[in-house]
Formats: structure tokens, sequence, C-alpha cells
């Protein structure tokens, strides 16, 4: 939902920062492998007992992440771009999950939980990508929900920075991912 309603409020930067990368010659594809390394960093902060930096580290994935996009359609997008930016941002979800699972083991369950969400979730997410014929300013139809990508950091960043909060704060997580799977799913039958 702040992906899609917000991104006007960050995109100067983001596209400040797009320019910069390709003044020095930086194509969309470097910048994602960079999001991704950013982004597993943010894993082993967490690991290391430094959650603060772990958050610093998972929303500078974030911005890289939208940087890399704009930089792509600045230029010619490619189609495996396109498939490394996804599964990275995959890996780096997975990668936080682990590490907290990691750190708190007491809460497993609700992390699987979590996990098969956001597997449910970003199945329909790209099957109706794939499928349908709208087309966004993504390579792809980019499928609004209640949890898109910010609001998943949000929730992450309340998960490494409050454990106390940790059980409630990861099934709320799930609750919503599993209702935001649910919107998608009823919107791609709408619209297919």
């Amino acid at each position: 939902m702040l992906d899609t309603h917000a991104r006007k409020y960050v995109e100067p930067s983001i596209e400040r920062s797009a320019g910069w990368f390709l003044k020095k010659g930086r194509t969309a594809n470097e910048v994602t492998i960079l999001a991704f390394l950013v982004g597993i960093g943010a894993s082993v902060w967490y690991i290391s007992g430094f959650p603060v930096v772990a958050i610093v580290f998972l929303w500078l994935s974030g911005f890289l992440d939208a940087v890399d996009g704009t930089m792509a359609r600045n230029t010619e997008p490619s189609p495996f771009g396109t498939v490394m930016d996804v599964t990275f941002d995959r890996v780096v979800e997975i990668g936080i999950i682990l590490a907290i699972a990691i750190v708190h083991p007491d809460v497993l369950w609700p992390l699987l939980l979590l996990s098969v969400s956001i597997i449910f979730s970003m199945t329909v997410f790209l099957v109706v990508g794939t499928v349908s014929e709208k087309a966004g300013m993504k390579s792809f139809y980019y499928q609004a929900g209640v949890a898109e990508r910010t609001e998943g950091f949000l929730l992450f960043s309340l998960m490494m920075l409050v454990p106390e909060w940790l059980f409630f704060s990861t099934l709320f997580f799930f609750l919503v991912e599993t209702y935001t799977g649910l919107q998608r799913l009823m919107e791609a039958k709408r619209i297919l």
C-alpha cells in the first residue's frame, strides 16, 4: 500500500540516486546485486547482535532496490534483471526471517507461518503479473496490496527492534500478508 501511494514522496531521492549511479557508469543489475548484498548484511548484523544496524542495512537495501528499478526504466530494462531483482528481494526477506529464527528459536512456528504467507502472496503476485495483459511502470503488472515491501520492512523492523513483541508482531505480519494474498487473488479473479 505504501509502495503504491507514498512513493511520490521519496521519488526525488530515488531519481537523484539513480542518476548518480548512471553517471558513475553503473548498471541497474549492479545496483540490484549491491542491494542484495546490503540486504544479506542486515541478516548478518542481526545475528551478530546489532539490530539497529541490521535495520539500517535492511532499509538501505530497500532503497537501492527502488533505485535499480528507476535505473532500468531510464536505460534499457533487462528481463534477467527483473528475475534477479524479484528473486534477490525474496532471498533478503528469507535471510531476515532466518536471522530472527536463529536469534529467537522460540518463535519458529509464527516465523514458519509468516514464510508460508509470503510464499502464498508472492505466488499470486507473480502469476498474475505473468498472465495479465495489463502493463505498469514495472516490467510486469504490479498488483498493489495491503502489505507491499515497505509494510514488510516496517514489520521486520518492529520484529527486530522489539523482541518482546516478536510472537505477536510475527503473527500480525502473517495475517496481513495472508490478507494481501487473498486480496490479490480476488483482484486476479476480477481482472482475468
